[in-house]
């Protein structure tokens, strides 16, 4: 069965007209003749939305029942029965009631696309994944639906559906996208017109992505190597040199002489992973690429001007930027330039040769004989030398005249080669020399004369010692780059596994630099930090013997003071690199106890709204009660009669016991605050804190209040006083926001956690404003003059977060607002949690 088209009409913001040009579509389709049907359209009570659903069969939506609560949701299966030719199903980041088929609309898309079904389908910019961080920057709002990029990238089609900042203004200044009491609040926060701008900004950036991987798809598709200027890439290509930042800065200006071009820095690796490039200068390079706004890449390949063509033609580069040879006059003698080879293999990539302080000539020197092999192989080479060419001598002089010249060439040849097999290039040189000499001397006519009289005989020896030296020289370095690769490979393990150890975040420094010692055969190994006030120790392992230490920089203000052997030049620079990731786990660890302090004096600043919120808004009701009735009782104009009197000295009784327990808890608030006091977490009886919370409540206001809590509902862990407080705060919002309405306090356990839901049936809260709504003093829209000062959920929330819960806002189906607060379940058996106490009347 052939998969059906997806079709996504893609835009910045809600109202900009998505909705509106998926049903335009979908009468378009109609009108050709395809069976069209509507899965699914939100229309929000736009009348213009809704017009457009006049003749589109519109399918029955599926209920689903949710905590009590019915719900509607697309009917998959009633989709997939119908079997139309095209299908409209609106938002596809939509968040599905839980219970339906699947947890997210565009599962359901998919779904229905696998059917051979064909989709139309809305998704604004900001609930793209990769995007909700930046959007949240931007909006100071978190997107809690989102759509992974892929769903979005894999569809046929995607259609920007545009407008301008100010035009969209205009539409919701008319009523067109929110009703009239939403819009002031609306048009000042999330819809300002720098946030229209840079969310505009993200879908037309994100969609021209799009369309450059579909033009690279294209090219791919129909084997086109060549390069389309469609935009302008710049690739500069680094080799970790001192010239990298010349060049970098050199493309960045030739990317930006074209206004929008892109920069992208190359970097070839050798297939064997043998190099001798610096790590800190290519992380110096690429921290200088990306600060300019380019990208940096690796690419593997033994052929650097090969590899760099091939990356720059898929990179649709349109200019390739790489430095002069740095190369003595010998190399380039020998074999031509990376920049000749780049340049004739260019063809329509326009290659700019740079020039800096380090492409001068060198003129001509050899390259260095080193050797990798240790003092003792060194010394075993050479006594085999020593030793081995007066043995052989005998030998062949022993074998007399059976053996030719040829003969005894190819076996002090062989010698030659044991020897560079067990010392290296030394003492294999040293056998080739003095064998030549013993077999000019005692086989090449005449003997015992070092004159040769035969011109083959002449061709044989300088062709013998020229064989032995050539085979000594590659056995040494075959030997050096064994043991090179040995080498790196470890490096290469060691850092990998002190990296994974500092991102996990589970190794501390004393342990890092343990390992450090170890790896290096260290007795002690120190890290020291200079400061304005002097030199302090962050770190150390092993016991100092007492020896003036080595020191070496990691950065400015660290250093490594190490005692015990001496390292070689390449073990230094191995360990700059282990010191390094012990400077980034410093760093860690501070930045970890920078945080923990953050998150006290948060929870501080948090205990301390809660305490001031309290204390302006709850102490009022017990000292009004308090004093109306002690002013009724002291009046001499009032006729009261004994029960009376009676009855306000309860109220002043009780009044006075409400305001000493919450004097009681505002004062444990305080000491929570400074650290003094941590909340009192026990199990708790959820419905039965909830029963002591509605008392708290006005009588007019408490006959409104419905509770539903099941029977086998778990205890919760928290502070029975402070959670009282929480719950009394919750119930009266909601009382007061919906003065006309029902208010319903659920309680249910979900995934592990217990969580209480106030349900209201008021205006609600657009989701732009749901943060707000816990800020102190802050009184929405949907706030009935005159009441409170809006701090009743500052309190609620800084009281939850303190016993380890949260507390947010959700959308109630139907109209209103919905306060969710969870906490953790008490592991201990419901028959253990105390009872609650009984309920009192005011």
């Amino acid at each position: 069965m052939a998969r059906g088209t997806l079709r996504i009409y893609l835009g910045a913001a809600p109202g900009v007209g998505k909705t509106f040009a998926v049903l335009g579509e979908a009468h378009r389709r109609r009108s050709r003749g395809a069976d069209v049907v509507v899965g699914l359209v939100e229309t929000y009570g736009r009348r213009r939305t809704i017009e457009q659903l006049a003749g589109l069969e519109v399918l029955p939506r599926a209920e689903v029942v949710h905590r009590g609560v019915s719900l509607t949701e697309l009917d998959l299966g009633a989709v997939l029965a119908r079997r139309p030719d095209v299908v409209v199903i609106d938002e596809l980041a939509h968040t599905n009631v839980p219970g339906s088929r699947h947890a997210k609309r565009w599962q359901d898309v998919e779904e229905v696309l696998a059917a051979g079904i064909s989709v139309l389908t809305t998704v604004n910019v900001q609930h793209l994944e990769s995007l909700t961080d930046v959007v949240e920057q931007i909006t100071g709002t978190t997107q809690q639906e989102t759509v992974p990029d892929e769903v979005v990238r894999r569809a046929d089609q995607v259609e920007l559906v545009d407008m301008s900042p100010e035009a969209l203004r205009r539409r919701m200044a008319h009523g067109n996208v929110y009703p009239a009491e939403r819009v002031d609040t609306a048009m000042g926060n999330y819809f300002r017109v720098g946030n229209l701008t840079a969310l505009r900004e993200l879908a037309l950036l994100w969609l021209a992505d799009r369309v450059d991987e579909g033009l690279r798809r294209y090219k791919s598709e129909h084997d086109i190597d060549t390069v389309w200027e469609a935009r302008e890439r710049v690739v500069v290509a680094l080799t970790g040199g001192p010239e990298g930042e010349t060049l970098v800065r050199r493309a960045a200006r030739v990317a930006r002489r074209t206004g929008d071009g892109a920069l992208l820095a190359v970097h070839v690796l050798r297939s064997d992973g043998l190099t001798g490039v610096s790590p800190a200068a290519l992380r110096g390079q690429r921290a200088l690429v990306e600060s300019l706004g380019g990208s940096y890449h690796e690419v593997v390949g033994d052929d650097v001007a090969t590899a760099l063509l091939e990356f720059a033609r898929g990179a649709d580069a349109t200019q390739l930027v790489i430095g002069t040879s740095r190369r003595s006059r010998l190399a380039r003698a020998l074999r031509g330039g990376i920049g000749g080879e780049v340049v004739a293999g260019a063809g329509e990539i326009d290659v700019h040769l740079v020039t800096h302080a380090g492409a001068g000539p060198r003129g001509w020197r050899l390259p260095p004989l080193t050797s990798a092999l240790t003092v003792r192989r060194r010394m075993l080479g050479l006594a085999l030398a020593v030793l081995g060419v007066p043995l052989v001598t005998a030998l062949c002089l022993a074998a007399g005249a059976t053996l030719s010249l040829a003969s005894v060439l190819l076996v002090f040849l062989l010698l030659v080669v044991a020897v560079a097999l067990v010392g290296g290039l030394y003492p294999a040189l040293l056998a080739a020399v003095v064998g030549g000499l013993a077999e000019n001397w005692f086989f090449t006519e005449p003997t015992r004369r070092l004159t040769v009289d035969r011109l083959d005989d002449v061709v044989a020896l300088a062709g013998y010692l020229v064989v032995a030296v050539a085979v000594a020289t590659v056995v040494d370095r075959s030997a050096r780059r064994a043991a090179a690769a040995a080498r790196s490979a470890a490096e290469t393990a060691m850092l990998a596994s002190l990296s994974r150890s500092v991102l996990a975040g589970d190794r501390a420094l004393p342990s890092l630099l343990d390992q450090i010692r170890e790896a290096f055969g260290l007795r002690s190994v120190t890290m020291v930090e200079t400061t304005d006030d002097g030199e302090r120790i962050v770190g150390s392992c092993g016991a100092p013997a007492g020896e003036a230490p080595d020191e070496v920089a990691v950065t400015d203000t660290l250093s490594l003071r190490l005692c015990g052997r001496t390292l070689a030049a390449s073990d230094r620079r191995v360990l700059v690199a282990f010191a390094e990731q012990a400077a980034v786990a410093l760093q860690q660890g501070r930045l970890a106890a920078q945080a923990a302090e953050a998150d006290r004096l948060a929870a501080g600043n948090s205990m301390r709204t809660a305490l001031l919120a309290a204390v302006s808004h709850d102490l009022r009701t017990p000292l009004a009660g308090i004093k109306a009735a002690s002013s009724a009782l002291r009046s001499t104009e009032l006729a009261l009669t004994d029960a009376d009197r009676a009855e306000l000295v309860d109220t002043v009784d009780e009044s006075a016991d409400r305001l000493t327990g919450l004097v009681d808890n505002l004062l444990d608030m305080s000491r929570l605050q400074s650290g003094a006091l941590t909340p009192a977490l026990a199990p708790a009886d959820l419905a039965g804190v909830v029963h002591r919370a509605l008392t708290w409540v006005e009588d007019a206001q408490r006959g409104r209040v419905t509770l539903h809590s099941p029977d086998d509902l778990p205890p919760v862990l928290a502070d029975p006083g402070l959670l009282e407080r929480v719950v009394a705060n919750l119930v009266d919002n909601a009382a007061r926001h919906a003065p006309d309405g029902p208010v319903d306090v659920r309680t249910g356990a979900v995934a592990g956690r217990v969580e209480l839901h106030v349900v209201d049936r008021g205006p609600g809260v657009c989701p732009a404003d749901r943060d707000r709504v816990f800020a102190p003093f802050q009184r929405l829209g949907d706030a009935p003059a005159g009441q409170g000062v809006g701090l009743g959920l500052a309190v609620a929330r800084g009281l939850a977060e303190a016993m380890g819960g949260t507390l947010t806002a959700e959308d109630t189906p139907g109209g209103g607002l919905t306060m969710v607060l969870s906490l953790a379940v008490a592991d201990v058996p419901v028959a253990d949690v105390p009872p609650a106490l009984p309920v009192t009347t005011r």
